[in-house]
């Protein structure tokens, strides 16, 4: 009787923290999405609803005006296009770079422990701004999209989870592949990429998110309107609308204070794109956000 007391005591307590931790998750993913939620329904709310405070998640006075001035600015959807391109390019390029960088860093490489420590050193020291910049300039790379891809082509953190994964795959698969004249790049198509798929799309994932939100390395390297990445010219529009000096305003920038469904349109409109991208790769990243703490 005593066991089965303490057997329904603990189960009680178990069913009891499941229900905290469930109240718990609730509660910071509402938290997490009510930022998102509210520049949402501000930017479907009218203005008189907006300026009286009456928004918060969820919109008042439903229209779609703001996002028909949004896609009637040709360089808004410009800036998308370019963004969209821009990403693809650099995620691709950046993939390939650090599969073949990960690959060879995973096998018994001779000096393999010099490259990894040159490729951590990079982690914590670098030139700086100011370096970065001469850098672009003297490359001529200023105003191009070379300079928003190949300086931070390759992300060290990114490599050593790849070189992790890799060293975690059973030995005796490549070990039989070359047994049977299988060459390495053979090797890496037919065996190693396809058991890979999670850590690839996981890398994959952070690679674009961070090259979509990214907009530093444009504001120092892009002065032509025609190559501002989507972030940037989010960036300049919230920035516009919080002067009233015309003079400092170019093109359709030219106002004195940008309404607030307008803004947060345009917030929603470079957003939204790469939150679409997630649900593709959802099942490859709940599997492989733990890479990097795999270990041989």
């Amino acid at each position: 009787m005593d066991t089965l007391t303490k057997r329904t005591a603990r189960r009680s307590g178990i069913q009891a923290f499941e229900r905290v931790n469930v109240c718990l998750i609730a509660l910071l993913a509402i938290l997490c999405l009510a930022p998102l939620l509210h520049i949402a329904s501000v930017s479907l709310s009218g203005s008189r609803a907006i300026l009286s405070g009456e928004v918060t998640l969820f919109p008042v006075g439903v229209n779609f005006d703001a996002y028909g001035k949004v896609f009637q600015d040709d360089s808004m959807v410009r800036a998308l296009l370019l963004t969209v391109l821009l990403t693809a390019v650099y995620t691709g390029a950046a993939m390939l770079l650090t599969i073949f960088a990960a690959y060879p860093l995973s096998k018994r490489l001779r000096g393999r422990s010099f490259f990894l420590f040159v490729i951590l050193f990079t982690m914590f020291f670098s030139g700086g701004t100011i370096p970065d910049y001469l850098l672009i300039r003297s490359l001529h790379l200023t105003n191009t999209l070379g300079s928003l891809i190949l300086p931070s082509l390759l992300n060290p953190f990114f490599l050593i989870i790849l070189v992790s994964f890799l060293r975690s795959l059973p030995q005796g698969l490549t070990e039989a592949a070359a047994m049977d004249g299988s060459g390495h790049f053979r090797t890496l198509a037919k065996i190693v990429l396809p058991l890979s798929a999670p850590a690839l799309a996981t890398l994959s994932l952070f690679y674009a998110v961070g090259r979509w939100n990214g907009f530093m390395d444009a504001l120092m390297y892009i002065t032509n309107p025609k190559l501002y990445p989507i972030q940037l010219k989010l960036y300049q529009i919230v920035a516009n609308s919080m002067t009233n000096d015309p003079l400092s305003m170019q093109g359709d920038q030219l106002v004195a204070i940008m309404p607030e469904s307008i803004k947060a349109a345009s917030i929603m409109f470079a957003t939204v794109p790469i939150l679409i991208v997630y649900p593709w790769l959802q099942k490859y990243f709940i599997s492989g956000v733990m890479l990097g703490s795999v270990k041989e």
